[in-house]
């Protein structure tokens, strides 16, 4: 199965309207990125345990550890969890940035340094939230 046939049957594989809203964020990021490279993590480590939630990335940034190692990595993600849904917008310095900037915008959601958890996409202000997906998409390792 090729990473398009995994997104597809990641977000067939959830419950509406989850499937319904992951479906719409991943064609507003297409919109947004157009020719990004795709990613899809299955969520298990290399001993084929589940450490974590499926998600689906866009795009792609190196990242440089402190000890000089680097590795390749997507800059926007989105992942359902039991509650709703995550969106990653990783790469950017300040970690209060999308906070400050979009939070009290987005409506029913939390912020954090890096990601937007909503329980659906009724919840929140879908242009604020696709503003947030624009800025780290352009702006990686950027603080504003």
């Amino acid at each position: 199965m090729n990473v398009q046939e995994q997104i597809n049957a990641y977000i067939s594989s959830q419950p509406e309207p989850k499937s319904s809203d992951m479906q719409m964020l991943h064609r507003v990021i297409l919109h947004v990125m157009p020719a990004c490279r795709l990613w899809f993590l299955d969520g298990k480590n290399s001993e084929d345990k589940i450490v974590s939630n499926p998600n689906i990335g866009y795009g792609f940034q190196t990242i440089e550890y402190a000890d000089g190692k680097t590795r390749e990595f997507y800059q926007i993600g989105i992942s359902a969890n039991k509650t709703g849904i995550s969106v990653y917008i990783l790469g950017i310095k300040d970690k209060k940035y999308l906070a400050q900037t979009y939070g009290e915008k987005l409506g029913k959601a939390s912020v954090s340094g890096y990601c937007i958890k909503f329980k659906t996409l009724k919840d929140i202000n879908i242009d604020i939230l696709e503003a947030a997906i624009r800025f780290g998409a352009s702006a990686q390792n950027q603080t504003s």
